[in-house]
């Protein structure tokens, strides 16, 4: 009896997929030159090779964090509240912005595929830098079951790349 007033309650999120945010090379976390990454202290995830300098939302959310100084870094929030971090090259906190164009900043809503950031390539590599970017689920995150690395070697944002699993 009078069903139209029960309240309507969402389906609950048991995983989602993240497609690639930046196009490359997909590589283990394990050859990223920073112990925090490659030992995977920080979290599990990929990295990638950039083949161009360019970052995409891998899901629709919300920006959680820009870093506003060094711009080499920001979080996207999936809409089941698990965070992702994408962090542009190894160091590169020491450019203090140089070579980072951020499209976005915290707080923003994000749709799938939006640019989220432009980077220069070349010029990160001029500094001595590695371009090597880290995507990882960071840990300490609740809600997050596990992680799962989908197979494949090529990164676009077509192409899947994590499913992040969350606790019933």
């Amino acid at each position: 009896m009078f069903k139209w007033l029960k309240k309507k309650v969402a389906p609950r999120i048991e995983e989602f997929d993240m497609v690639a945010p930046i196009r490359g090379q997909v590589v283990s976390l394990e050859e990223v030159p920073d112990p925090a990454f490659s030992t995977k202290a920080m979290g599990e995830g990929i990295a990638i090779h950039p083949s161009e300098g360019r970052v995409t939302a891998p899901f629709t959310g919300k920006v959680a964090h820009v870093m506003e100084k060094s711009k080499h870094a920001l979080i996207i929030e999936h809409e089941s509240g698990a965070q992702v971090l994408i962090h542009v090259g190894i160091n590169t906190v020491s450019l203090k912005g140089k070579g980072f164009n951020p499209h976005v900043q915290t707080g923003d809503t994000v749709k799938a595929g939006q640019l989220l950031m432009e980077f220069d390539l070349d010029a990160i590599q001029e500094e001595g830098l590695p371009v090597i970017t880290p995507v990882i689920v960071p840990d300490g995150q609740e809600m997050i079951s596990h992680v799962e690395i989908l197979e494949g070697s090529s990164a676009s944002p077509d192409a899947p790349v994590l499913r992040v699993y969350l606790k019933a």
